[in-house]
């Protein structure tokens, strides 16, 4: 099987756009070890564990190796529930590992056991560089990868495969829905809406993104409670971010894609109250089979939808907050009191609540937490 074949078979397979890459150190891995050294990367461990195979991915394949690179397009209009909870749009649909992921295996196993490895967004690549050398895309301020028909809105998934014989010519993406479509590379020139619009100034210089302030982080990754200082710059956002994404311009020119991952159960039936009291036990649990969401978990959407709730404050939110003040996790109760101190200061009952949550708190952080957090609604309520 010749380059040219690989990648028509994988157009076969329902990807938008494939190219091929070499299997080597990528050329954002200096950049890379600068960002980890700088601690760009918050509590992301495994990152560091895994630094080496991501700078140098030559091991991922018994040989001497190519890289193909695929992209499959997701751009939908802005996800937004009923009571003006966000969710990010890739988010909002099926699980696109598994459908990726499936594709990709099929593929792969046209090569012999050893000689390739299917990977969705969860080895040891740093898949946007990759891309780039491949042709689908070029590097954002944001650090996103863009393509002119896709702006930001599409998936990466890598064929790492054993390639003897002489090197193919590389980096030739072609698209098999429409030739005409423009992959040609570019860059954001002057543009720095991305920048300007981060509600939480993650972005600190062109491509160099802080996630230890990125909304994205905080609601999928961090499993600890969000810094107090950024709470309120997290918005109507319960997982991920597209900020960024919506002000690109090339974000705001592509096709809606949303007929080909639908739109999960939880995310066409739930809410901000559903995620809260399905995360206190309070409602059936969430069931988050085949979604993206389920990377945050029940407890992780939760603590987020609290957050949320501080931020686009109501009477039923309101309610549902004081509820979860006796919730039996800690991280749930502790984000409910910053939200009714944030939303609900001057609400009749609130400040008692705290007091008496505070009271009774058993664990010390969260005691702590809800003391000041009972301050600060003194200081909202006065």
């Amino acid at each position: 099987m010749g380059p040219a074949d690989l990648i028509e078979a994988a157009f076969e397979l329902g990807v938008d756009a494939a190219g091929l890459a070499p299997l080597a150190p990528p050329e954002d891995g200096p950049r890379f070890r600068a960002w980890l050294a700088a601690g760009r990367h918050a509590d992301m461990a495994w990152l560091e564990r895994q630094a080496e195979r991501i700078a140098d991915p030559r091991g991922l394949v018994q040989g001497p190796g190519l890289l193909l690179v695929v992209a499959v397009a997701h751009a939908r209009p802005a996800v937004r529930l009923p009571d003006g909870a966000r969710i990010a749009r890739y988010a909002a649909g099926r699980d696109y590992h598994r459908w990726l992921g499936k594709r990709l295996q099929k593929l792969a196993r046209r090569f012999e056991r050893g000689r390739s490895r299917a990977i969705v967004d969860a080895g040891p690549l740093l898949e946007r560089s990759h891309g780039a050398e491949a042709g689908l895309g070029f590097r954002s301020k944001a650090a996103n990868l863009l393509s002119r028909p896709f702006g930001p809105w599409f998936f990466l998934g890598e064929l790492a495969f054993v390639w003897r014989g002489a090197p193919p010519e590389l980096g030739r993406a072609r698209l098999a829905a429409d030739e005409r479509l423009d992959l040609s590379l570019g860059s954001c020139g002057t543009c720095r809406a991305c920048i300007d619009a981060c509600p939480t100034q993650a972005i600190l210089a062109p491509g160099e993104v802080d996630a230890g302030r990125c909304i994205s982080y905080h609601t999928i990754e961090n499993r600890g409670p969000a810094p107090l200082e950024l709470r309120a710059a997290f918005g109507a956002w319960v997982f991920g971010c597209d900020v960024c994404s919506e002000v690109c311009p090339f974000g705001q020119r592509a096709a809606d894609q949303s007929a080909r991952f639908g739109t999960h159960k939880e995310v066409a039936e739930g809410g901000l109250l559903r995620f809260l009291e399905a995360g206190r036990g309070a409602a059936a649990p969430l069931d988050l089979s085949g979604s993206p969401l389920a990377r945050a978990g029940g407890l992780g959407l939760a603590r987020n939808a609290a957050i949320a709730l501080g931020n686009l404050p109501s009477d039923p939110g309101r309610d549902g907050l004081l509820a979860a003040l006796e919730s039996g996790q800690a991280l749930l109760r502790e984000a409910a009191g910053w939200a009714l101190a944030a939303g609900h200061a001057g609400d009749r009952g609130v400040p008692e609540a705290l007091d008496r949550a505070r009271a009774r708190e058993p664990e010390a952080w969260v005691a702590t937490a809800l003391e000041r957090h009972r301050a600060s609604a003194a200081e909202r309520g006065a």
